[in-house]
């Protein structure tokens, strides 16, 4: 709370790593989803809205790397118990499924690492995916010209 107070909560933006868990109920996890905490995720998200937090990065642990789409159902939990954005990440493997993360899951945005990183899927046609979807996104920039004199 502190520090949404000092900065703004525009830029407390709070990672959680969550999986479900045998019981059915998801939890965080912490070193990259190999150790449960035992917190309740959704208990958790609603604390960090109430103190500050200016948005949520949601990383479905259970479907990260696996290409099979966001957990679009975890979505949907968090971003019905919040009034703040939530950032949708673990999961993408088609530009399909980055437009469910935002019309089903109520993502607010979406990140992905790996099928770019890979070359399995390229930005602009996420984007225009997502743009013929009717969901809004940034056009992207043209390459700049180096300037004359200048570094690059």
């Amino acid at each position: 709370a502190a520090a949404a107070l000092e900065f703004g909560s525009q830029f407390i933006v709070v990672s959680l790593d969550a999986r479900r868990e045998a019981d059915g109920v998801v939890r965080l996890t912490s070193h990259g989803g190999r150790r449960a905490t035992g917190v309740d995720a959704l208990d958790f998200a609603r604390r960090m809205a109430e103190t500050g937090a200016g948005e949520l990065l949601l990383n479905d642990m259970d479907r990260d790397g696996t290409g099979d789409g966001f957990g679009v159902a975890l979505l949907r939990q968090v971003s019905d118990a919040v009034d703040i954005p939530i950032i949708a990440s673990g999961g993408a493997g088609s530009p399909a499924d980055f437009v469910a993360a935002v019309q089903q899951g109520g993502a607010d945005a979406v990140l992905a690492a790996s099928v770019f990183h890979d070359g399995v899927l390229s930005i602009d046609d996420v984007k225009a995916a997502m743009a013929a979807a009717g969901v809004p996104v940034r056009r992207s920039r043209p390459a700049q010209p180096a300037q004359p004199g200048g570094t690059a």
